[in-house]
């Protein structure tokens, strides 16, 4: 069981702390079907990344604001089955308040209805997509989730369950946790996840201090 120290916890949110899958697929799905893509690929292509990344490399020449925000309604409508993952509200509830954030690539509305939908606080520090430049796999999600808890994010570990995600936490310097909720063993081992576990269930917080201590069930 590894012990690990860092100053704060970094989520992403759909597919770490709040199961979303099954809403998102659906909105997706119907998308791809509606501009004649294959929904498998979209949805795919979607998880983990901002929708404008997505529907500008699919639809380069459409009305990207005009498509992203017809995507986000959609999300915001569908709330069925939108609920916490295993373990998240108990490990939430044992880290102090100013030792974790979530950086999402959801729009804030998105993120603060899906996070009201599973019974979550919206946290002060929440970064979501409106608040950066780049997405991820860019780093600068997670750069500025832990400068907004005033740690560097070399201090702190990512918890993540898609490749982007991985990749961003990496790029910015984080050590990353990734989970299995959405995605194989394979795919975030490629892009250098350091843990790979099921879920929250699998991590337990205590404070030290000025630290953390995460022991990790492998």
């Amino acid at each position: 069981m590894p012990k690990i120290r860092c100053s704060a916890l970094l989520f992403d949110m759909d597919g770490v702390l709040i199961d979303s899958t099954p809403a998102v697929a659906r909105v997706w799905h119907g998308w791809a079907v509606e501009h004649g893509f294959d929904p498998e690929t979209v949805v795919h292509l979607a998880h983990g990344r901002p929708s404008r990344t997505t529907i500008r490399e699919l639809l380069p020449n459409a009305d990207i604001d005009r498509e992203d925000r017809e995507v986000e309604r959609r999300e915001m409508e569908d709330l069925d089955g939108v609920v916490l993952l295993p373990g998240a509200r108990q490990l939430l509830d044992s880290l102090p308040p100013d030792r974790w954030t979530i950086a999402t690539s959801c729009t804030r509305p998105l993120a603060e209805v899906r996070l009201r939908a599973a019974g979550l606080p919206i946290p002060k520090t929440l970064i979501t997509s409106n608040d950066v430049k780049i997405g991820k796999p860019d780093p600068e999600p997670y750069l500025k989730a832990a400068a907004k808890l005033g740690f560097a994010a070399s201090d702190c570990v990512v918890v993540e369950d898609a490749p982007a995600g991985v990749c961003a936490g990496k790029a910015a310097g984080a050590r990353v946790i990734a989970f299995l909720t959405t995605m194989n063993r394979r795919v975030l081992e490629e892009p250098g996840a350091d843990w790979i576990v099921q879920n929250c269930t699998d991590i337990a917080a205590s404070n030290h201090g000025d630290s953390l201590q995460l022991d990790i069930s492998l």
